[in-house]
């Protein structure tokens, strides 16, 4: 970022590929090999789209759904229909959140299956998960408090700390680790990582050159961004920072002409525009944030700039982890100073 003004590119338009999706817990074709499941989801976000690759003996899942009973009997659903019950050989995972990683482990347990995973991915899931069951650290309660946390939040955050663990069933206690450029096999057909960040520490995209297909995770979404935050365990991260980074390589590894099957929303066309329009989108909130805080702001009273639905005590650990990276990224270039007052916030002002 410089001292100029940032451009603002127009939302571009999304070039759908298919005119319907699947219903819930159904599967549809959409490439040679490559079948689409739409799994539901217990959230405000209903759905998540898993990837079915078919093998030479056995098939390959990409990504899991959450541990809940409605996603295992899905699950079992497909494996004796749209897999004709030929067992699945491996389970990969783009990156560590619930609706991604969630039926992992039990996958992996009820074939005995290798599950496969960037080493960042896999190590903080298992932390995470290890939460479960814990009281909410003082770290925490320190983050929250400088960031302008009313006491309500704070009781709101002790109640719903290690939630985490409650979608994800126990990772298996080996795996198989993927890195960025590395060349997955399937089918005879290659699959190449392409690690982005910010949204988690190691996502991992699978990009086939042969059928110009990019299995993209949460790191390229046709309509929504995704969540970029900083959390108690690293208050100065710069993830804002590797996100738009991460855009910028995803950028230059993909055709423009990919087609995008994305985790949420309808596989699409456009890639370049679509990721061109996410980079905008931060930019212009960086560019009205810095004009907000000419007089100080507390993380929580930034919301307005960066959000257009309204913040309640369902989503303000989001909201309030996205503002911190927003004030982190201008932090960390010298755009924003940072005083912490005698109670302990931070108030953020514009040099």
């Amino acid at each position: 970022m410089t001292g100029a003004r940032l451009a603002i590119v127009p939302k571009p338009l999304m070039d759908y590929e298919f005119a319907e999706s699947p219903a819930a817990g159904d599967t549809m074709r959409v490439a040679h090999g490559v079948y689409w499941l739409r799994m539901p989801l217990p959230f405000a976000l209903a759905h998540i789209n898993l990837w079915l690759l078919e093998d030479d003996d056995a098939w390959t899942i990409v990504d899991s759904g959450v541990a809940t009973d409605e996603t295992k009997s899905v699950w079992e659903k497909t494996f004796s229909e749209r897999m004709h019950g030929r067992n699945p050989g491996r389970v990969i995972v783009t990156h560590l959140h619930p609706d991604h990683a969630g039926c992992a482990g039990w996958l992996a347990g009820r074939f005995d299956i290798p599950l496969w995973m960037s080493r960042e991915e896999y190590l903080l899931c298992r932390v995470l998960v290890a939460d479960t069951g814990r009281m909410a650290p003082e770290a925490g309660d320190r983050f929250y408090h400088a960031a302008g946390f009313p006491p309500e939040a704070l009781q709101n955050y002790h109640k719903i700390f290690g939630y985490f663990g409650r979608f994800v069933s126990p990772l298996p206690e080996s795996y198989k680790r993927i890195r960025d450029a590395e060349k997955i096999s399937v089918g005879g057909s290659d699959w190449e990582v392409i690690v982005g960040r910010g949204h988690s520490p190691e996502h991992a995209c699978l990009f086939n050159a042969e059928q110009n297909l990019l299995i993209s995770g949460d790191q390229l979404l046709p309509t929504i961004s995704s969540n970029v935050s900083v959390y108690p365990t690293e208050p100065q991260a710069d993830p804002l920072g590797e996100w738009l980074d991460s855009l910028a390589n995803l950028r230059a590894r993909i055709p423009q002409d990919v087609l995008v099957l994305p985790a949420h929303g309808k596989p699409f066309r456009g890639a370049h525009e679509r990721l061109d329009a996410l980079k905008a989108e931060h930019e212009s909130c960086l560019e009205q944030l810095l004009e907000y805080c000419r007089e100080p702001k507390r993380a929580i009273d930034v919301f307005p700039v960066l959000f257009k639905k309204a913040i309640d005590r369902n989503n303000l650990i989001l909201a309030t982890g996205e503002s911190i990276a927003h004030l982190n990224y201008l932090l960390a270039r010298g755009f924003l100073g940072i005083e912490t007052d005698r109670a302990g916030v931070h108030w953020y002002g514009s040099n």
